[in-house]
Order: structure tokens, then sequence, then C-alpha cells
């Protein structure tokens, strides 16, 4: 951990910012027509999972970095490590969302810690997001970033439960269309999701990197199908990326009001998984 000086970051802890946005018909129209059948039918007017796509960071070209971030130095820490992923969070449904609104989301950063992985030093960036409607919460978010070095990935063995019939409940082929309309609905410009040679021979992906709040929002609807309402709680972590070209199965094991969904490749590789419960 010698290479990580927390101290020199440690003046973001606490580091606020507020975004506002409108949810308008258009963007669910366009949030539909991208998940399609894969979205929970009992949401009502609003989807489950569009929040990731309101009240986002709209950062200046000149002000982004060679990977498409935001520089760094701004709201983040300037972790001294060159990628980054969403690594998780952890979603708490408190009222439902209304098209028409304006919602604020209010960020703080809520703890910094380095910690040393396989491939190297990791260090975790904790925001907490809250959205509101007026003077109403509608969710609060805690969301977990990793930034890493760049290091070539090691070859991954099919897990045991590759393709298992008794939680397998819907598949799909992501595809470079697909990951550019996610980024275009996120204002995601981080370029390992669309720019093949920079994901590639630059951050050492075998190819384009699926998004990890697009598993997060199969897995948030797959979560409702199962239980027949919205999760009032529902936690999720990546567990390895996920590249193309790939089919991704997402697979659910619970009883009652609570349960265990995941995504996986054909060959059984988990990318992501989440917990859920009704209350």
């Amino acid at each position: 951990m010698s290479e990580i000086d927390l101290d020199a970051l440690a003046p973001w802890l606490g580091r606020t910012e507020t975004s506002e946005d409108v949810l308008t018909q258009g963007l669910i129209d366009k949030f539909r027509a991208t998940f399609g059948p894969h979205l929970w039918g009992g949401a009502g007017d609003v989807p489950l999972g569009i929040h990731w796509c309101i009240a986002l960071d709209t950062v200046p070209a000149a002000a982004l970095s060679e990977d498409g971030h935001a520089a760094r130095g701004g709201f983040l820490p300037p972790v001294p490590l060159p990628a980054r992923m969403w690594a998780g969070g952890d979603v708490t449904h408190i009222a439902p969302l209304t098209i028409g609104e304006t919602f604020t989301r209010r960020s703080s950063i809520g703890d910094i810690t380095a910690k040393q992985g396989r491939s190297g030093a990791l260090v975790f960036v904790t925001i907490e997001h809250e959205y509101f409607s007026g003077n109403r919460l509608c969710i609060r978010e805690q969301q977990s970033i990793v930034f890493r070095k760049i290091t070539a990935p090691r070859p991954v063995k099919s897990a045991p439960d590759a393709g298992d019939p008794a939680t397998l409940r819907s598949s799909l082929t992501p595809d470079p269309v697909l990951l550019f309309r996610y980024s275009a609905l996120t204002f995601n410009a981080h370029r390992i999701h669309y720019d093949h040679i920079y994901a590639t021979e630059t951050e050492a992906y075998s190819g384009l990197v699926v998004h990890g709040p697009l598993q997060a929002t199969l897995l948030l609807n797959l979560a409702a199908d199962a239980l027949k309402t919205s999760p009032h709680r529902f936690s999720f972590r990546g567990l390895a990326p996920l590249t193309l070209p790939c089919e991704l199965q997402l697979h659910n094991e619970g009883t009652g009001a609570s349960g265990t969904v995941w995504c996986q490749d054909q060959k059984g590789l988990r990318s992501f998984s989440a917990e859920y419960a009704a209350v």
C-alpha cells in the first residue's frame, strides 16, 4: 500500500455535488427500446433501473481524461491508478418515480479505502447518492467504484453450474449496438464500452465490456419479476468483467420475499450478482 497515499486523498472525504433532471417520457421510451422484454412488466409507467439514467454528470469534452471519464480531482479523488470500474452498490427504493417530475441527485464521498488485490493495489471510493423529488426521498444508493492497475486478464475456468436449467430465467446476446445505446442513455463516455482498440490494447480487455449498471438493471428487473413487486433492498456486486462476444444468462434462486440473482456467460463465469428483498 506504500504507493497509495490515502492522506493525499483525504480532503475528498465528504465532498458533495448536486445535479437536477426531469424524468421525461422520451427517456423512458428510449430505455424501453433498449431493454425490451427484459423489463419487469409490473413497474407501471416508470421502469426499474432508470434512475441510473437521470441527473447525470455532464462533463465538457475538454474536461475528459484519456479513458473518456471526467478527469480526476474534481468530485472524485485523484487516485493514482489508471483503470476504474463500477464495483457494485446497494439500492433502497423508498418512493416511486413519476414522469414529468424534477429530480435532484445529491451525492457525497463517503469513504476511500485501499486494499491489496491479486493483481496489485486497489482503491475503493464509496459514493452516497440520494434521489429527491422536491422534499420526497425516492431512492437511496451507495455506489462503490474501484480503481486498479491495468493488467492482462487471467484465464478463467467454467463454473460447475454453467447453464443450470433450474435457475436460468432468460438470456440475451449483447452486441455493440446495445452497449452504444446504454452508453448514450447514461452519458457514459468510458471507451471500454465502444472503442474496441482502446478496450483491448490500452485496458487489456478481451473485447468490449458490458456495463455494470446495464447488468444491474437486468438483475433488478429479474428480481422484481420474482417478487412480483419492486425490491425494497437490492445489493449488487461486480465479480468479473463480461466482454463481447458472449451470451448473457440471467439466473434467479430464491423463495418467498428474498433471493439471489446473477449474470453469467455461456461458460458459467459469473460477472454480476445481487441479493434482493421485498422489505
